[in-house]
């Protein structure tokens, strides 16, 4: 398709896929957002980034795409932040006013797409806000531990409430979050140093730093089912990343406290093996630790 044909501004809203080597899936995500159900009579113009498929899984995605769709290749795998980068530069090149952000495997629930936007739009003072996983907690960053979840709010039964409900967060999830163009301009794109996981916390934690507020829709549902992410980069990233994130925003004392506490669960995991996290590597820990301590970021070891 041509150069910006999918890329007309409808209704104000722009949606970016960050794909690879799932073309099935992130066809059947995309059909999840399309459909009417799901965004009600919000309408999108979506970029997607394939981040360096395989020419089979590529030739999936791209069949029959329909004309409000265009799909950026990068050639590599650039990480989620990276990639996000790349389809969000195109948003700030449209003129939508807000722009969604999900990984290939996202699936909203019926009305998903709508409320999020609408509440964001009712929230002027919001800068980023983020669809509901389903947990039952607020995301939050927890300045000697890094990205937690804390409890929601009790809600007394008696009460009528909205089926969609806003509640301030600290940093949006990255199943599904929104952002506004306003908030982008003034902190800029994800860091791209933290390759994947922790990078929607940086950004939270910028956009507050600057003045917005940050919110999660509760009730607006959203599921992201797979994972096909070895379990060892993924603790490798999580570590380092929060590593980082502390020492950018709350200095290294937190850094080198957040280190005691990886150390301590290592040890006491390695004593009580069933009390390990479902991704917990010793070797991937203390490659993350070595990493985050000289300043080693990006892609981690492993990854092409």
């Amino acid at each position: 398709m041509a150069a910006g044909q999918g890329r007309r501004a409808v209704e104000g809203v722009h949606l970016v896929l960050v794909h690879r080597n799932r073309g099935a899936t992130c066809r059947g995500t995309l059909d999840r957002f399309l459909d009417p159900a799901t965004r009600g009579s919000t309408g999108l113009a979506v970029t997607i980034v394939d981040n360096g498929s395989d020419p089979g899984e590529l030739a999936l995605l791209r069949k029959d795409l329909p004309g409000c769709v265009e799909v950026i290749e990068t050639g590599a795998n650039l990480g989620f932040g990276p990639g996000a980068n790349v389809g969000l530069q195109r948003w700030l090149e449209s003129d939508s006013e807000i722009c969604l952000v999900a990984p290939h495997d996202a699936r909203p629930a019926d009305g998903t797409v709508e409320a999020l936007v609408a509440r964001l739009r009712a929230h002027p003072e919001a800068g980023l806000a983020c669809a509901d996983v389903g947990d039952g907690q607020v995301p939050r960053v927890q300045p000697w531990l890094g990205p937690i979840g804390e409890p929601a709010p009790v809600i007394d039964d008696s009460i009528e409430v909205d089926r969609y409900r806003w509640e301030t967060a600290d940093y949006p999830h990255g199943t599904l979050m929104a952002l506004r163009r306003g908030c982008v301009a003034q902190i800029g794109l994800f860091d791209e140093r933290y390759f994947a996981y922790c990078e929607e916390a940086d950004l939270g934690l910028r956009a507050r730093a600057a003045g917005w507020t940050v919110g999660l829709v509760r009730g607006a549902l959203v599921e992201n089912p797979e994972s096909n992410t070895d379990a060892a980069i993924i603790d490798h990233l999580m570590v380092r990343n929060t590593l980082l994130l502390l020492r950018v925003h709350f200095g290294v004392v937190n850094m080198a406290f957040r280190i005691a506490v990886v150390v301590a669960e290592h040890v006491v995991g390695w004593w009580r093996p069933a009390v390990r996290g479902p991704y917990h590597s010793g070797r991937a820990r203390f490659r993350a630790v070595l990493d985050a301590s000289t300043s080693r970021f990006g892609p981690p070891p492993g990854i092409v």
